[in-house]
């Protein structure tokens, strides 16, 4: 055990490397929250400050006065949570199947389900977009959920795979050998202890299409159906001049949800991530 301490001074190093890091990753968003508090004086001052000196509301009110951000909450929270759903119910006996019948077919099937994360969006858009207008679903909030929906499974399905096989198989044996079939299994026996595991991708899954940008603005057209952060480039100018206190202000309710549930749920996914990890 004694090969795997750190010494002292190597520890402090890595404290110091780990606080950088979060420096690093906190700093947008502290300029953000300073700027939405900030008058237009202050926006515009060539000595720009951390603490807004005489923090003020109204870049909030404008916000909402010049966009209909509630109405884009609306759509993006319908949108995320009906991916979320779905994609947890669809990659649930996936992920069973995954975890307790290995084979190369199975293998491969994981194999593919990593790779597919590799795929960038623009390599997508063109074939969704095609499959969704032959099927009257372009420019409405069904279509961008079922986008969602498939983008969501593959990590979805991995994230559970991990869960899966974290949970005994003796339970599951015992449960057949009392007469259990294997749905009654899976609902009775390995559902509940896979209940973590399920919250945790429903609300990664959630985040990840609340936040989603790319297939939103490529599908939606019709202003009343545009999700939040379609909304925000609103504010941006036609010269790319951005009304920068509005914007601020828009920008930082949009990201309070992911934060508040990823302040939630991080042991969960830290713990699924691992669970996927480890070796049964």
């Amino acid at each position: 055990m004694s090969a795997f301490r750190t010494s002292g001074p190597a520890r402090a190093g890595q404290y110091a490397a780990l606080l950088a890091y979060l420096v690093f990753l906190a700093f947008p968003f502290l300029w953000l929250v300073s700027t939405a508090f900030k008058p237009a004086t202050e926006l515009g001052s060539l000595h720009p400050t951390w603490i807004p000196e005489d923090p003020t509301l109204d870049n909030f009110r404008q916000a909402f006065d010049e966009q209909p951000l509630l109405r884009a909450a609306g759509n993006s929270l319908l949108a995320a949570l009906t991916a979320a759903l779905v994609a947890v119910v669809v990659a649930t006996p996936m992920a069973y199947v995954l975890a307790r019948h290995r084979s190369r077919l199975t293998g491969a099937a994981t194999g593919w389900v990593v790779v597919s994360q590799a795929f960038p969006f623009v390599l997508l858009i063109i074939p969704l977009f095609l499959v969704l207008k032959n099927l009257h679903l372009v420019n409405s909030l069904a279509g961008l959920t079922l986008v969602y929906v498939v983008w969501s499974l593959p990590f979805a399905l991995w994230m559970l795979t991990g869960y899966v096989r974290a949970v005994p198989a003796e339970l599951e044996e015992a449960a057949a050998v009392d007469g259990a079939g294997r749905l009654r299994t899976l609902v009775s026996v390995t559902g509940p202890l896979l209940a973590p595991g399920l919250v945790a991708t429903a609300l990664f899954a959630f985040v990840t299409a609340w936040n989603e940008f790319f297939f939103a603005l490529v599908l939606l057209k019709s202003p009343e159906k545009q999700t939040l952060p379609v909304v925000l480039t609103h504010f941006l100018g036609a010269e790319g001049a951005a009304d920068l206190g509005p914007l601020a202000a828009a920008a930082f309710l949009a990201t309070l949800p992911s934060l508040v549930v990823f302040a939630i749920v991080q042991r969960r996914i830290t713990g699924g991530m691992l669970a996927g990890a480890v070796k049964s």
